[in-house]
């Protein structure tokens, strides 16, 4: 339980970090970047035995982390042009709702308990993640010319949690961890390079000083928010169904009352109820274990 504790810690510090972002005007794209650069390193670091690339390349999970890069750093372009059409309510209710890919790949594949409690516990965690995610008493402001782009998100984002789940059960040693997460970040950061050195050659890039500190600073805890939920998942305790209902509602109750007390956000009702029903759904999945 630890493990999920630190994660959904890390994840919601990713939240506060990203809001400090449009504070200070961070150009989000290279932060993210550099972010994926210092989280690569951190888990090379992390590792205790030396790296051997050609050892490395020859993992089971190897080619999965690879393709997972790519997924990571499309998702987050994929979040941002979601918010920007639709609203960051959407993008916020197709990231969290997206855990329903990896419960159900739990459920069928893993043959993982669905006793009533448990069901019960994941449907109210769907209604919560809605109703804490939207911000105005209208509801989601959702137009068919632009559903493409949150539903890639939701895709996109239950790829990644199902691909973490089953590479972790099925190729990843405990020791590789560290060096399974580095890879993901590192070839996601090569995507992002490839797009700035695009952008430089177009004429559109302007490199801040800012861009590269907030990276930084962003990578440390995005490293190990992977890091501890591939821990708790790996727990004997707790299905993956279990894991990834309490990390992602947990994370945006957590987010949530963060928003409130360090940058004073305002709660409709709606959110208020969506809170309680959070707290409630971690309450009936938690006691399901």
């Amino acid at each position: 339980m630890i493990y999920l504790v630190l994660s959904v810690l890390a994840s919601t510090l990713i939240f506060i970090i990203f809001k400090l972002f449009s504070k200070y005007h961070v150009d989000t794209l290279q932060a993210i970047v550099v972010n994926y650069i210092v989280a690569c390193i951190s888990g090379i670091i992390a590792y205790s035995e030396p790296i051997d690339l050609p050892s490395v390349s020859g993992k089971g999970w190897f080619y999965g982390a690879m393709i997972l890069g790519i997924i990571f750093i499309s998702v987050f372009n994929l979040m941002a042009i979601t918010t920007q059409r639709n609203g960051l309510s959407v993008a916020a209710v197709a990231t969290k709702m997206s855990l329903v890919i990896p419960i159900v790949f739990g459920i069928i594949v893993y043959q993982e308990s669905t006793g009533i409690v448990k069901v019960t516990g994941i449907l109210i965690a769907l209604i919560a993640v809605y109703l804490t995610s939207v911000k105005t008493t209208e509801g989601i402001p959702l137009t068919k010319k632009n559903l493409i782009f949150p539903l890639l998100v939701f895709i996109g984002s239950g790829i990644i949690d199902t691909s973490i789940k089953f590479l972790e059960t099925h190729y990843v040693a405990k020791n590789d961890i560290p060096v399974f997460s580095a890879t993901i970040f590192g070839f996601a950061a090569i995507v992002g390079i490839i797009t700035l050195v695009f952008k430089a050659i177009t004429g559109t890039l302007k490199i801040a000083s800012k861009n590269i500190v907030a990276g930084i600073i962003l990578g440390v805890p995005n490293y190990f928010s992977i890091y501890f939920l591939i821990q708790a998942l790996r727990h004997d305790s707790m299905d993956s169904s279990t894991v990834f209902t309490i990390n992602n509602v947990a994370i945006l109750l957590v987010s949530t009352l963060a928003g409130i007390l360090f940058f004073k956000e305002k709660l409709i009702l709606k959110n208020w109820i969506g809170i309680t029903l959070a707290i409630i759904s971690i309450i009936l999945v938690a006691s399901s274990i």
